[in-house]
């Protein structure tokens, strides 16, 4: 039996417009995830708008919305809904790709191509404190490709951290799970806010540091790679900004990997939007440097 704040997932086997529910397989605050499979039987993952804070499903099929709360149920399905027509368009390896959408149940569902692989945070919990710097570089450098076309396209994730990071069986990384972008570059929605995870938001997710921007994003990919390195996350931004504890990638791991790797991940976490690299492509170029040989971590 769920816990009364948490919604049922739709059962197996329920098909809507073809597409039969197989299981459940995360849920956020923003959506739950299924694994499905199309009418040619084709696995496919199928993202369900459902925000835990103003909609719960406790029985049957429909969400049950209180009536102060559909406004802005409403606005976030159509932001949901935008969202994906916007990753619809985004065709980059790198990002997770929208092929379909369906309506039904007084919501909205995004259909993806399902990927085989396991996640970043997965991996990290394997294998803690065992990534070499050619992986490091190898995978953010793949990823911050997915990111500029992200950018490019006016939107922001805005919830980059290692289980938001898809590894393929291939150990090609896929950005996923754009629940928490309700902003893009050009305009916000403060009817939804965003929902961040301590220890990669940014600052300025907290409502206190400034314009959200791809320096935003460029914050949370630095404490994936911290994250890496640790096999924890880096302390919260908003604790940071009281009293900062969060012992410098230079200083914690000099000696295993190179100054240059280490001092990128340092610049990303500057708590200061500005002094971060502010562009994902400015991060891609400076870990695309590679370090003198003597200094590489194989």
């Amino acid at each position: 039996m769920p816990p009364p704040q948490t919604s049922i997932p739709l059962p197996q086997g329920h098909v809507i417009d073809g597409f039969r529910f197989e299981r459940q397989i995360s849920m956020g605050g923003f959506s739950i995830v299924y694994l499905a499979y199309d009418p040619q039987g084709v696995a496919v993952a199928i993202k369900e708008y459902l925000p835990q804070s103003l909609a719960k499903r406790t029985v049957g099929l429909v969400p049950q919305i209180t009536p102060e709360h559909r406004q802005a149920y409403q606005q976030g399905m159509m932001a949901f809904y935008e969202e994906g027509i916007a990753l619809a368009r985004l065709k980059h390896p790198n990002v997770v790709h929208v092929i379909n959408f369906l309506r039904a149940h007084d919501t909205v569902y995004l259909v993806m191509l399902y990927e085989r692989g396991r996640t970043l945070h997965e991996h990290i919990r394997k294998h803690p404190g065992g990534f070499t710097e050619n992986f490091m570089r190898g995978v953010f450098m793949r990823l911050l490709s997915g990111l500029r076309e992200v950018h490019a396209n006016k939107l922001l994730h805005l919830d980059i951290k290692p289980s938001n990071i898809w590894l393929r069986v291939d150990g090609n990384p896929v950005l996923i799970d754009f629940g928490a972008a309700r902003q893009s570059l050009k305009q916000s929605s403060p009817e939804l806010r965003p929902v961040y995870t301590p220890g990669y938001a940014a600052p300025e997710q907290y409502g206190k540091g400034g314009e959200q921007g791809p320096w935003t994003d460029v914050y949370a990919v630095g404490a994936s790679m911290y994250a890496c390195l640790a096999a924890a996350a880096p302390q919260p931004a908003d604790l940071r900004a009281i009293d900062d504890k969060l012992a410098p990638a230079s200083l914690r791991w000099a000696g295993e990997y190179s100054p240059q790797l280490l001092d990128t991940i340092d610049q990303c976490l500057r708590l200061d939007p500005l002094a971060r690299p502010q562009s994902a492509f400015s991060l891609q170029r400076m870990l695309a440097t590679p370090p003198p040989p003597q200094q590489e971590h194989s």
